[in-house]
């Protein structure tokens, strides 16, 4: 009902009902990849050609390369057999075709259960998901008698997650 006052009108005010709506958002597992192109080095070291021993190394990660990833993510890493895979990988002589096999390792003890297969997704542990630091590491067996050079090979990898 409205009154009128010298040709104003005036309504009175219902209440309205209070209404509400909902905001909300999900997050999805991810991860972010920074630096690169190369994600770091595994080195084995010099030694003479005539040696017959196992040698191992840690790749040692770029310092460029960062990985982080939403906590708790399930992230798995894989790992190609490089540009001299034969029925392993290879380390290849620049400007020869010498090859040293090498295996790949998720784990410093070099566990036969922590063997990074070519091409197939293995999974990647880590405690702090700001700051994830890629476990590989290598076995290298001189065969005795190889020609003195610098061998080298280049290897793939892909996380998913």
């Amino acid at each position: 009902m409205g009154l009128l006052f010298a040709g104003v009108v005036i309504f009175q005010a219902a209440a309205l009902p209070n209404q509400s709506f909902q905001v909300t958002a999900t997050v999805v597992d991810g991860c972010l990849i920074t630096g690169g192109p190369a994600i770091g080095k595994l080195d084995f070291g010099s030694h003479a050609g005539s040696d017959r021993q196992r040698f191992t190394a840690a790749m040692v990660q770029n310092t460029a390369f960062t990985l982080a990833c939403t906590p708790g993510t399930t992230l798995t890493l894989r790992i190609d057999g490089g540009s001299h895979y034969t029925n392993q990988r290879n380390l290849q002589r620049v400007g020869g075709t010498t090859l040293i096999g090498y295996q790949l390792y998720r784990d410093a003890g070099l566990t036969s259960a922590g063997a990074i297969p070519v091409g197939q997704n293995v999974p990647l542990t880590y405690s702090d998901a700001n700051h994830i630091v890629l476990p590989v590491y290598g076995a290298l067996q001189l065969p005795g008698m190889s020609p003195a050079g610098t061998y080298t090979d280049t290897l793939t990898v892909t996380m998913s997650w």
